[in-house]
């Protein structure tokens, strides 16, 4: 067969065969579709019906009941009657005989709402039943209201469900048409259909109808037969068949003339086609004509042209991005610089993308984001600081929703507080692990973020601006930005976890307050401070009294409860400048910088106060335990009980211990230390103290003084010692203050 025969017929093939299974497409689909939708039309009837005929029994069984509660059943039925809540009432005894019945009576037989079974005696009415019964529960009668089933009850089944309605008179599928909505010349096919309907099945008629049968129910007793016309245009099939006859004679003109002129630029066309599938992208085509095939040559000698060059830039770009990825890992693995990551992921994601400008956004406390790192962007005009975004619009959007964004900004569209910019692409950060207890006290909020255990959380925002060349950014830079920013959200968030975990470590989990780790740290600071600016330190040793009674009569559960409320109401009752800990168990300790003994006490007495007059409720919310709780406090001052911090918080332990031993529930000031001639030297746990350092005479009111003796506080006390502030640096504090 030669080339020009083989041609034709390949067109023809080509044409034709599509032409062929198009057309058949066309009418099977126009079928299937005329065919779902009219089962969709049947499934949204027969769930009306179901629907209908469920409102219309509990309406009877509304009224039954209001008829069986009433007084005079004789008046309330006249009444149901009259309000159209039923078509007739009848009560009866427990033999069944009438007592009272409205009338008139719809015909027998009554189908009952709840009966699931369709009965052999066709239904007249629907109907729904209540017992009567007496105070003791025995039966006395029924109550039965009743609907009849008649053709206007049919008819109304029809205008609600917009299909033709059939009611069967029953079991068997072959019963006769009781009541029905189909017209006169389709009653014969729907009964003759009927027996092969079975249960949600929809099937045709010849007619050019779709029916389906709904059997009874709950609270829908009826055999009901619903259908409704199809819409396949009646022509459909014989201008199928006049298109594709149509089409397979232009065909075959339109492939005799094309096998002509295609046979050489083909074979042409053939053997480049070749040399490219090898490798050679600078094979070229030699252009003939200006007809198709010519054009087809010259089509494909610029695509092997523009694919050299594409496949050159995608060599260059990827030994590009290679190398920025290896700078990238190699600062993510081995830095816990934030500021650093954030710089190097913002000069990579640039350099990947070709933007002109970016910047790396965080979450803010205050519910905006940050710029923490920035590229190619101009400070905000008048407004100090680093880029802030409000949580709208835009890049502000994506941390809010947490899914990546891109497109072109209208300069009229332009956001304050947007950086300005044509085009814009971001990304989220987003934590890669679930937020957790360890993620509990983190003081950065996400916003839009998952309850605890849920998908990751948005805490910034990685935003690209004005890609060079003038082109918008497209849905392959978007894909390469998400990944991109998705490992790099890990390093982020891995620094974070990191400066967390420091944090916590200097803290207790349970109340929140400063550990005993940071407790050595704090004390060593402060009396280095008071040491050097000649002033008081006070300690509080602070301890629950009868505690394991708590524990052994409520639980540990319950005990750490008022571990907690108590932790809350110390850190209520202290300055800002003041420090709380939690030693263990039941024993905390608070520092009270530039406050001397007679200020320590008053702190300290109107703690127990606190503890003393309000008990802590303790166990479920529906039925609490109020638990009476005291506390025992010793105090010790700088350096009247001691020159070092830990000679300092062992008199007041031993404070504590004597206002233990006096009855709990008090105070005790320790007595003043022998004051020796030079400052020793310092224990290595307690750190370097400046040993030159010398107290100065006391020149705050009500400092002790050094007779040994023990000071009691009673409770009550209402004298109030001005209380000064320190100086120097502080780590955060756990109190807002008073």
């Amino acid at each position: 067969m030669t080339l020009r025969a083989r041609l034709t017929a390949a067109f023809l093939t080509v044409v034709a065969g599509p032409v062929l299974v198009g057309a058949y497409f066309v009418g099977f689909a126009v079928t299937s579709i005329d065919r779902s939708q009219s089962a969709d039309r049947l499934a949204v009837a027969a769930t009306t019906v179901r629907t209908a005929v469920d409102a219309l029994c509990q309406q009877l069984r509304a009224a039954a009941e209001v008829v069986a509660l009433a007084a005079d059943r004789a008046a309330a039925a006249g009444r149901v009657v009259d309000r159209g809540l039923a078509a007739a009432v009848r009560v009866t005894d427990v033999g069944g005989q009438v007592l009272h019945a409205t009338t008139p009576l719809p015909a027998a037989s009554w189908r009952d709402c709840a009966a699931r079974t369709p009965a052999d005696v066709p239904p007249g009415a629907l109907a729904a039943r209540v017992d009567l019964r007496d105070a003791s529960g025995a039966a006395q009668g029924a109550v039965t209201a009743a609907q009849p089933i008649d053709p206007a009850f049919v008819a109304r089944l029809a205008v609600l469900t917009g299909a033709a309605v059939t009611l069967l008179d029953g079991p068997d599928p072959a019963s006769r048409l009781r009541h029905t909505t189909e017209s006169a010349g389709v009653r014969e096919a729907v009964l003759g259909a009927v027996g092969g309907l079975d249960g949600e099945q929809v099937v045709g008629t010849d007619d050019g109808r779709y029916l389906r049968r709904v059997d009874p129910s709950d609270r829908q007793p009826l055999s009901l037969v619903l259908s409704v016309p199809s819409d396949r245009p009646p022509s459909l099939y014989a201008a199928l068949v006049a298109a594709v006859l149509l089409a397979v004679l232009l065909a075959v003109v339109v492939a005799g003339r094309l096998a002509r002129a295609t046979s050489r630029p083909l074979a042409e066309l053939a053997g480049a086609v070749d040399r490219v599938a090898r490798g050679d992208l600078t094979t070229r085509v030699p252009v003939r004509g200006r007809d198709e095939i010519g054009r087809l040559a010259g089509a494909f000698n610029r695509m092997t042209r523009e694919t050299g060059t594409y496949v050159a830039a995608l060599t260059s770009s990827r030994d590009q991005l290679r190398g920025h990825l290896e700078v990238l890992g190699d600062t993510l693995a081995s830095t816990h610089d934030l500021q650093g990551i954030l710089r190097v992921i913002l000069h990579s994601a640039i350099a990947a993308t070709g933007a002109r400008a970016g910047a790396v956004l965080l979450v803010d406390p205050d519910g905006s984001l940050v710029a923490q790192a920035t590229e190619g962007l101009e400070a905000p005009a008048g407004e100090p600081g680093p880029l802030r975004v409000p949580l709208a619009d835009l890049v502000g959007a994506v941390a809010v929703s947490g899914e990546a964004r891109r497109g072109r900004v209208e300069p009229a569209a332009a956001l304050s507080g947007e950086p300005p910019c044509r085009t814009y692409i971001a990304v989220p950060f987003a934590a890669p692990r679930d937020g957790g207890a360890s993620r509990a006290d983190s003081p950065s909020p996400r916003p839009g973020g998952p309850p605890d255990g849920a998908a990751p959380a948005t805490f910034g925002v990685l935003a690209l601006y004005d890609r060079l060349g003038g082109e918008e950014f497209d849905d392959d830079g978007l894909v390469t930005l998400r990944t991109f920013a998705g490992h790099a959200a890990v390093a982020v968030d891995n620094v974070r976890v990191h400066e967390e975990t420091q944090r916590l470590s200097l803290t207790d989990p349970l109340t929140g307050l400063w550990n005993y780790r940071y407790l050595r740290q704090s004390l060593r600071r402060e009396v280095e401070r008071a040491i050097r600016f000649g002033r008081m330190l006070s300690v509080l040793a602070l301890d629950l009294d009868r505690f394991k009674h708590v524990n052994d009569t409520h639980g540990h559960a319950a005990g750490d409860r008022v571990l907690v409320e108590f932790a809350r109401r110390i850190r209520g009752e202290i300055r800002e400048v003041d420090l709380a800990f939690r030693l263990g168990g039941e024993e905390f300790v608070v520092l009270l910088p530039e406050t001397d003994a007679t200020g320590a006490a008053i702190v300290a007495e109107r703690l127990g106060a606190v503890v003393r007059d309000t008990p802590i409720a303790v166990g479920g919310l529906a039925a609490p335990v109020l638990v009476p709780v005291t506390v025992s406090i010793g105090v010790a001052v700088h350096p009247d009980h001691g020159r070092t911090g830990q000679e300092v918080l062992n008199a007041a332990d031993q404070a504590l211990y004597a206002a233990k031993a006096s009855g709990r529930d008090t105070c005790r000031v320790a007595g003043a230390a022998k004051a020796p001639a030079p400052v020793p030297p310092v224990s290595s746990d307690e750190g370097p103290l400046r040993a030159s350092a010398r107290r100065e005479p006391s020149a705050q009111p009500g400092a002790a003084g050094g007779n040994g003796s023990e000071t009691e506080v009673a409770p009550g006390s209402g004298a109030v010692t001005p209380r000064g502030a320190t100086s120097g640096p502080h780590p955060p504090r756990q109190s807002r203050g008073r």
